[in-house]
């Protein structure tokens, strides 16, 4: 146990405003189970409109950008020759300020109110997106203006994730976290799905107006969220049950962190009566070294590139791309590349699903990186000959690609970020998060711009690069899938392994 005097002491979380307003959610007349649910949900509902509020570029890329049977459509200064790569730069401007952003806010995000913290990035968010889509009504033509527009909003929305996964590590343990947090990581398909049925649906009125629907509803989301999100059980006066109770719980709700069983009563003791009392956040660059975070953090690097250029392009390519022989409008395109995402909902709960029964986070995602590269392939070679083989090709591709995604920057990241190897440090969760999903935002910003620049040259140029981007996502977990089934063969299952762990 640390020296009392070497702990930090902060101010303890208060209670949302809600908890004021309604005496009655307070326990004991809401039980710990509503306030898991609720929090659940809150989360939910607020990375959706993190995810909604980014699609609208996506969806617009193909009125914005040059038509070769239309050279007169688009939005100067996207309509030129040059006009993919123009959008290949808008994507990289919003996702490197939301990588760089993410690392410091996983850093400050330890280290104040999750719930305020996340609230500034929601409104933040609404903000720069209603001003991007204020540029359709003043007939703005500027490029640095939508670039500053895309690098304001990127920063804001990095606070996001790092929040409520560390809210959510706060409120649910070990013990089944890979299903939750597969079930609970649907939000960013969920998201997409509405962001591409909002855009998708006002484009004949103006493409402003899909950024304007979007800007407003992440802003009405953050009121719900700055009212009632409880950032973790201790803050109402609530703990753990028992079989999750092997864990020490910052006021700040960063991370459960597992206790040794050795450890004496008279620590404990202290402990509890010390709950103000929580030891420094972890470093930056010890969180990147503690084991299994740097091969995680560069496998989600490629992981993601792959998810974001289906993310930003998708649309694009399928209005580009003559299905049974007919084009489809910007409009269809929208609402048909939703496809992707719901496989990609199916996809995150199976992975988890999958990675808590074998328990085996790296087997689990390097399974569907490696059947994500044939599903590819053949969404490539045959999904333009009917609509069908379009619609079935996509959803298998979403559930291939989106499972390790989901997984690794839900589970993976929170048994990370609350591994014993901190010793007692249960400030790190926010930290490893921010690392993991930080570095995979870099991938994840260079995609779209490859995308945009290698797309002019053909759309096979497009897949290469992202096979060849899921062939080293998977060989940059064989040491991590090794060391898995090792530690299974040591513990007397999967014996019919012993070959490769050896």
């Amino acid at each position: 146990m640390k020296d009392p005097e070497t702990l930090t002491l902060d101010p303890p979380p208060q209670p949302p405003p809600a908890f004021s307003l309604f005496p009655t959610l307070n326990p004991p007349h809401k039980t710990l189970t509503f306030h898991k649910i609720s929090t659940l949900l809150i989360t939910f509902i607020a990375y959706a409109a993190f995810h909604a509020s980014r699609k609208p570029p996506s969806i617009v890329k193909s009125v914005l950008g040059p038509d070769p049977n239309s050279p007169l459509d688009g939005w100067p200064p996207f309509n030129s020759a040059r006009g993919p790569h123009r959008l290949g730069e808008l994507d990289l401007a919003f996702l490197s300020a939301y990588a760089i952003g993410m690392y410091l806010s996983g850093h400050v995000g330890d280290r104040i109110d999750l719930r305020v913290f996340l609230t500034i990035g929601m409104i933040g968010s609404g903000v720069f997106t209603v001003l991007f889509g204020l540029g359709f009504w003043l007939d703005v033509h500027s490029l640095r203006y939508f670039i500053m527009i895309q690098i304001c909003c990127g920063g804001f929305q990095s606070i996001g994730w790092p929040c409520v996964v560390a809210v959510m590590g706060n409120w649910f343990g070990k013990s089944k976290r890979g299903l939750i947090m597969g079930v609970w990581n649907s939000h960013t398909s969920v998201g997409n799905i509405i962001g591409s049925i909002i855009a998708s649906s006002v484009l004949g009125f103006g493409w402003g107006w899909a950024f304007l629907l979007a800007g407003i509803l992440i802003v009405l989301i953050s009121i719900i969220v700055f009212l009632f999100l409880v950032v973790n059980p201790e803050t109402i006066g609530l703990t753990l049950p028992s079989e999750e109770e092997e864990a020490e719980i910052s006021n700040e709700g960063i991370a459960l962190v597992t206790l040794q069983k050795a450890e004496s009563e008279d620590d404990d003791d202290e402990s509890s009566s010390n709950n103000i009392s929580s030891p420094p956040a972890i470093g930056f660059l010890e969180a990147w070294r503690l084991p299994g975070v740097a091969p995680f953090a560069f496998c989600l690097f490629f992981s993601k590139l792959v998810a974001y250029t289906f993310l930003y392009w998708l649309p694009f390519y399928i209005s580009h791309t003559a299905v049974a022989g007919e084009h489809l409008s910007h409009k269809t395109a929208g609402i048909l590349s939703t496809i992707f995402d719901i496989g990609g909902v199916i996809g995150g709960i199976l992975a988890g699903f999958i990675s808590d029964q074998i328990e085996a986070r790296a087997v689990t995602s390097v399974i569907f990186l490696t059947l994500s590269i044939p599903a590819l392939i053949f969404y490539r070679l045959y999904g333009s000959i009917s609509m069908m083989n379009n619609i079935v090709l996509m959803f298998l591709s979403g559930l291939l690609v989106n499972g390790p995604y989901a997984l690794i920057t839900t589970a993976v990241a929170a048994d990370l970020g609350t591994q014993t190897s901190i010793n007692g440090n249960s400030r790190a969760l926010a930290t490893v998060s921010a690392i993991i999903d930080g570095t995979g935002s870099i991938g994840a910003a260079l995609g779209p711009l490859l995308a945009g620049y290698i797309s002019t040259r053909g759309w096979n140029s497009v897949f290469f690069m992202l096979i060849l981007s899921l062939c080293i996502a998977g060989l940059l977990l064989v040491r991590v899938v090794r060391s898995e089934i090792k530690g299974k063969v040591n513990e007397g299952k999967w014996l019919w392994f012993s070959g490769i762990a050896c």
